[in-house]
């Protein structure tokens, strides 16, 4: 009886603190982890760079910010673990908020370079310890719709970032972005940290936050190695699909051209509303496997039908970003199966760092996809590309353990 008499309608933990403050929190982090790519070229010319020069520049200052997400996820799940989930939420937003206000007033491009690389390094603690955070706050029956909501709405500032630049100079861009993040840190006030984290901090004896510790056991390291593999799909899609969609407009036979940025925007639209929905599939499934896999085949079918399907019109294109964006709305549930796989003493860690490994693979998908380029037809280097991502992601997905009812109250030896 006291059972039910104690519990809370599903919208009172939806609408809790934990969970508002990290969707908000990844909505600002998503606006900057995507502005350079909007603002690359307004800002790469203002600083007097030419045609040649901005694509060069543009690479590397894209390359320093991936390297600083892969180094910060490390950086700030380990100090989750360590340190607390809140620690992380804050610190994050410090280190990107002042990055941001700082590439505002960039004048030399060595300098925007340092500045996203700590961009990058801000950039990568939000979702890992938000999505951790909600995870354990949570009751067990509502995980997977509260991490969908945080990504769901999160992802939004995709969107938010491309009409901003689209309103202001891109100089403000970077201000405003800078402006939402202090703003985020007076709501965080009032959010307290993970009941689970209380419970362990105090325990000496635990092995913390040890990043090694992946790598140390076989089978831990391919439960980890299968989080990643998940994620692979994810951003193929982002960084080849949407990010070259110019070249594939070209390769089709498209005559008007084709907007990068507008692709990403629109694949970003169908991700947050698949995010959205990713949760609720599971909740009615009571399986993370079956709707990250139902929404992985949807995705594949897409990416076919983008490639291969004839397309001839710039809205017919956009609309299929949009479709696959819609089908990679599991990233959120990929997270929290990388959440949910592993103990509370490292659970931060892989929560963070395991959706920066993914990010990180971008770099070796652009290299092999600008490899295969001169050896085969455009629509084919980015099939061949498609069709590895994707082998691997259906044979991690359903592998993998189940974690819809598993209790997370546990740690690792």
């Amino acid at each position: 009886m006291n059972n039910v008499s104690n519990e809370k309608p599903a919208w009172t933990y939806l609408l809790s603190a934990p969970v508002i403050v990290a969707s908000l929190g990844y909505f600002v982090d998503i606006y900057d982890l995507l502005l350079f790519g909007i603002v690359r070229i307004p800002s790469l010319t203002d600083l007097g760079l030419d045609e040649a020069a901005r694509s060069v520049e543009g690479a590397s200052i894209l390359n320093w910010q991936m390297t600083g997400l892969l180094l910060g996820g490390i950086l700030w799940g380990v100090l989750g673990d360590k340190k607390g989930r809140l620690s992380v939420l804050f610190g994050s937003i410090i280190t990107y908020s002042i990055a941001n206000f700082a590439c505002g007033f960039v004048q030399d491009v060595f300098v925007y370079k340092v500045l996203r690389f700590v961009a990058g390094i801000g950039l990568a603690g939000e979702l890992g310890a938000g999505i951790t955070l909600v995870s354990e706050s949570l009751p067990q029956r509502l995980r997977a719709i509260g991490t969908s909501v945080v990504a769901g709405v999160g992802l939004l500032g995709a969107v938010v970032g491309y009409f901003t630049v689209e309103l202001f100079s891109w100089r403000n861009a970077y201000f405003i972005g800078g402006g939402m993040g202090i703003l985020l840190l007076f709501l965080r006030i009032g959010v307290f940290e993970s009941g689970m984290f209380h419970a362990m901090k105090d325990k000496k004896e635990l092995n913390k936050g040890n990043f090694l510790s992946f790598f140390t056991k076989k089978s831990r390291l391919i439960l980890y190695l299968k989080c990643i593999g998940i994620g692979l799909p994810t951003w193929f899609v982002i960084g080849i699909l949407a990010t070259f969609s110019n070249e594939f407009g070209k390769a089709l036979g498209i005559s008007e051209e084709i907007k990068p940025g507008l692709s990403v925007m629109w694949c970003y639209v169908g991700l947050s509303a698949g995010d959205l929905m990713s949760g609720v599939l599971s909740y009615w499934l009571q399986s993370r496997r079956k709707a990250v896999g139902i929404l992985m085949a949807f995705t594949a079918v897409g990416s076919v039908i983008y490639l291969y399907g004839g397309i001839h019109s710039p809205a017919s294109l956009y609309m299929m970003c949009l479709w696959i964006g819609f089908g990679i709305g599991y990233w959120a549930m990929f997270v929290t199966i990388g959440a949910e796989q592993f103990g509370t003493n490292v659970r931060a860690t892989a929560a963070t760092t395991i959706p920066n490994m993914v990010r990180g693979t971008v770099v070796l998908m652009t290299t092999f996809y600008t490899f295969l380029k001169p050896h085969v037809m455009v629509l084919h280097a980015a099939g061949i590309l498609g069709l590895i991502c994707f082998a691997i992601g259906f044979y991690c997905i359903k592998t993998i353990p189940e974690t819809h009812h598993k209790d997370l109250n546990f740690i690792e030896d």
